[in-house]
């Protein structure tokens, strides 16, 4: 029922209020030269900030559906925000979870990092970011500070908090319409060194379910962040 309220937001938002053409900059490149790309949508000065990632692990894009429809809608008066499709471009063009050189990025922060086997699926890299699709986000989280970080993978069907970000993943999950789990954050990720650099900001993962997003699906999610993005 959520999710049904929530697409039909969006449908009449985009048909009565369509966004302006969002703010466009190059925040790095991968390993292979790929740009990686940011868009603000909304004012780059309003107070509120908000940072969606909508594909981290190469093999994992559905989330990419989520952060284009947002690129097409308003931001709330007060908010703004800021849109990655695509962090891991080397990954993606393989399809596979890791990027050009087989790190995990999402393994690759300093918090609690591990650099484990070269070869497996998690493996963390030779030290803490050393990869520069790593160090291109970590740099836009520093300069932007967002008040919420969302990270979409798959294909677990599941809101993922952990730590000072738990209330703000089950808001998640309330207005998406999808199960909630408190769940450990893994190693050397992103949502680690967020949640223990700045508490008080929430960072945590979305997990989509396997295979493509639906329309109505992608609609689903992006009325649920134009609702964390108006929240205060």
């Amino acid at each position: 029922m959520l999710a049904a309220l929530a697409t039909a937001a969006v449908v009449g938002v985009a048909a009565s209020s369509p966004a302006p053409a969002p703010y466009v900059e190059t925040i790095g490149h991968s390993s292979e030269g790929r740009a990686i790309v940011a868009r603000a949508v909304g004012s780059r000065s309003a107070e509120r900030r908000v940072l969606v990632i909508g594909c981290i692990h190469g093999n994992e894009c559905a989330g990419v559906r989520v952060t284009r429809r947002l690129a097409g809608l308003p931001a709330p008066d007060g908010s703004v925000i800021w849109l990655v499709h695509q962090l891991n471009p080397d990954g993606a063009a393989r399809r596979r979870r890791g990027n050009a050189r087989g790190v995990d990025l999402n393994r690759n922060f300093s918090a609690g990092w591990r650099s484990g086997t070269p070869g497996d699926l998690t493996y963390g890299g030779p030290r803490p970011l050393s990869e520069p699709e790593s160090r291109a986000i970590r740099r836009l989280i520093l300069r932007i500070e967002p008040a919420v970080t969302i990270w979409f993978h798959q294909p677990q069907t599941v809101v993922r908090g952990f730590g000072p970000s738990r209330a703000a993943a089950r808001r998640y999950a309330r207005l998406a319409g999808m199960a909630y789990r408190t769940i450990r954050w893994p190693p050397g990720s992103a949502t680690m060194w967020q949640n223990r650099r700045r508490p008080a900001r929430a960072s945590y993962g979305v997990e989509l379910r396997p295979g493509p997003l639906s329309r109505r699906g992608a609609n689903g999610h992006a009325a649920a962040i134009l609702r964390i993005a108006r929240s205060r």
